[in-house]
């Protein structure tokens, strides 16, 4: 389902300067296959270069947020997490017990949440969902 996208591109496009610590995380995010804190994305920058700064991060991704490049998430764990906005809309179904993050799309659930919009009088113009689970099958012990 994670598609890469290019967030160094896309500053470009928006014309955000890009100096190497910028490029560093933005490489980060892009390549990543999950939905990073603040902490996990320095963690893996400081590995690429140890002299960026959790304030540098913090900063980076305010600025790539307030440009549109990242998308911010609170799966309910107390820690914002990001992911670069993407193209195609999809949805999260979050583990409550591992906390992974499994993105999805169901066009009949796009076309169920339309409906209702247009039944309480609304064109639906943006969403975001998150449903909350635990595995089935998983031992209850």
């Amino acid at each position: 389902m994670h598609q890469a996208i290019d967030i160094e591109q896309l500053c470009h496009e928006r014309g955000l300067r890009i100096t190497e610590q910028r490029r560093i995380i933005a490489r980060v995010l892009s390549e990543s296959e999950d939905h990073p804190d603040v902490e996990k994305l320095f963690e893996r920058a400081s590995a690429l270069d140890p002299g960026i700064s959790i304030a540098t991060v913090y900063r980076t991704v305010r600025l790539f947020e307030e440009a549109g490049i990242l998308d911010r998430h609170d799966f309910g764990d107390g820690r914002a997490r990001y992911e670069a906005a993407p193209e195609a809309h999809h949805d999260h179904l979050i583990d409550v017990e591992t906390g992974k993050v499994i993105e999805f799309v169901d066009p009949e659930l796009e076309a169920l949440q339309r409906q209702v919009a247009e039944r309480l009088g609304y064109r639906l113009v943006d969403h975001r969902m998150e449903l909350y689970g635990v595995k089935i099958g998983r031992d209850e012990s």
